[in-house]
């Protein structure tokens, strides 16, 4: 099983590479290669493993989209988010499960609710990965940013309720509603606790590298201590990474600059992953269905599959509007939401590996001993699901988008806030060296240095300013992007030379090492208009 998931993992990442490469959309491509790939004979099988994907997987991916997320903006949003990633499932469970339950033969109203609550909520990862890369406005990003991190945690919590009424435990709707609160609130308290105490051993150690060791671990180890104390492990999570992500301020440059790039690398991985490991499923999932009609089968997949599209967008467009005839205090603070903007939020619905996994949670059997009833096609259906929302919704979504209209429009408004800051930043920078320069002596050598500081803060307030005029391809480069591309040519050149150094044995490993790091460093510093 390790040499498996190890083979899959790199050739996932061969993939994302190549796509990346030709600009293709990587998540639509691996989930193509991996049902290609899964029907080569003699090839190792990867069985999607619950527990892997559960206590593995999806505990990183969501530490990471929490840190990136906005706590003001998830807040602005929060009416809208919390119908998403509470009403929205639980709505979705129930339609899903009535129609599966009329159309699956022998499958029970239990049991279709069950497959409900599996295929209820839209994946993090797929929600982050598409959502990032057709460009949607930030507004629109941040609801389906806001509901992947939540919904797992409604979902699943049905998904408990719905298995106990399946398999024959005594549950009733309290029992239901008490689950779902026991889960919501040991979840945020269990994440704040963490949080707070990570983020005062990260503020009390001076070492980038041990802080850094200790932020890969938090997901884990939140994720598993929540779900021991039969709380919502996502929403433990979810709450640990939006405080520490507050909170990232506190720990120095270099601890900062070391999370994102360890973080972009493991979700890079992990993503490639969760998709090639989807379309690898089928041929286990289609053994399973040995013996069953798949005429009949092919009907319930559709019927299945347009029914999860369709309750998104039933549920979407009362949920924008209804509040507002309702609320004349939302009119007033929020602008109105064009039919094509709550159109693609209802079209963003793409499901994951989450999905398959809580299918694959689904017991054998229920507790008088008895197959649990069409396990199997619940998997299949689950499958289809799955892989019709990236395919369908995957891939038309940024036709769509330029379509409707749907662009993102936050770029200009970023540029002229974000120049406008660095006017002030740069200004208040100035005086403070005002104040160091008019403390000097007359004579004091360090006078020169306030000079090439002064420069140094006058490019900075200027590269802002620059992005906001047209680009270099009609007014040409400008003298700010000239000295940053001068400046990196002297820094390679200063490369080249330590190279040669250590070649020539003038200078060892450990000193070329580090005059690499300072290089880079400075490199790193360079203002560039593209960053």
């Amino acid at each position: 099983m390790s040499a498996s998931l190890l083979l899959v993992a790199a050739v996932s990442l061969a993939i994302a590479a190549v796509c990346r490469h030709f600009r293709l959309s990587a998540p639509l491509v691996l989930v193509a290669v991996g049902l290609g790939i899964g029907w080569i004979p003699g090839l190792p099988s990867a069985t999607l493993d619950p527990e892997f994907v559960l206590f593995v997987i999806l505990p990183p991916l969501l530490y990471s989209a929490a840190q990136d997320s906005s706590y003001q903006d998830i807040r602005a949003s929060g009416r809208a988010i919390g119908l998403l990633a509470v009403g929205l499932p639980l709505f979705t469970t129930l339609l899903v499960g009535l129609v599966a339950w009329g159309a699956v033969p022998h499958l029970p109203l239990a049991a279709a609710l069950v497959l409900g609550a599996v295929v209820a909520p839209p994946d993090a990862v797929s929600a982050q990965a598409i959502g990032r890369r057709v460009g949607l406005p930030r507004r629109l990003m941040t609801l389906l940013g806001g509901e992947s991190l939540l919904n797992d945690a409604t979902a699943l919590t049905a998904l408990r309720v719905a298995v106990a009424a399946a398999i024959g435990a005594t549950t009733t709707v309290w029992d239901g509603v008490a689950t779902f609160l026991l889960a919501a609130v040991g979840g945020v308290v269990v994440g704040l606790a963490i949080g707070y105490l990570t983020g005062w051993v990260r503020n009390w150690l001076t070492d980038p590298t041990l802080e850094t060791a200790i932020g890969i671990m938090v997901p884990f180890g939140t994720y598993f201590v929540a779900e021991e104390l039969h709380t919502s492990g996502v929403i433990a999570v979810v709450t640990a990474g939006l405080l520490l992500g507050q909170r990232s301020l506190r720990v120095g440059y270099a601890t900062r600059l070391q999370d994102e790039s360890v973080r972009k690398s493991i979700d890079a991985l992990l993503e490639s992953f969760v998709f090639l490991l989807i379309g690898l499923q089928l041929p286990d999932l289609v053994r399973g269905l040995a013996g069953e009609s798949w005429a009949h089968i092919a009907v319930d997949s559709v019927l299945v599959l347009a029914t999860v599209i369709v309750a998104r967008l039933l549920w979407v467009y009362p949920a924008t509007y209804l509040p507002r005839l309702l609320s004349r205090s939302i009119r007033e603070a929020e602008p109105p939401p064009t039919p094509a903007s709550v159109f693609i939020v209802g079209w963003a619905g793409m499901r994951g590996v989450v999905s398959l996994a809580a299918a694959a949670t689904i017991p054998l059997t229920t507790q008088s001993g008895e197959a649990f009833p069409a396990r199997a096609e619940v998997l299949f259906l689950t499958f289809v699901v799955v892989v019709g929302t990236l395919g369908l919704q995957g891939t038309t979504l940024p036709w769509l988008i330029r379509r409707l209209g749907v662009a993102d429009d936050d770029t200009a408004a970023d540029r002229l806030t974000y120049a406008a800051a660095q006017d002030r930043a740069s200004r208040e920078a100035e005086l403070r060296l005002d104040e160091i320069e008019a403390s000097m002596a007359p004579d004091d050598v360090r006078r020169h240095q306030i000079g090439m500081l002064r420069k140094w803060v006058t490019t900075q307030r200027n590269t802002a300013w620059e992005e906001l005029g047209r680009g270099p391809d009609t007014i040409g480069e400008s003298p700010t992007a000239a000295a940053n591309r001068i400046r990196i040519e002297l820094l390679q050149v200063q490369r080249k030379v330590f190279v040669e150094e250590r070649r020539a044995a003038r200078i060892d490993d450990e000193v070329f090492r580090k005059a690499m790091r300072r290089l880079d460093f400075a490199e790193g510093l360079t203002d560039r208009g593209d960053s």
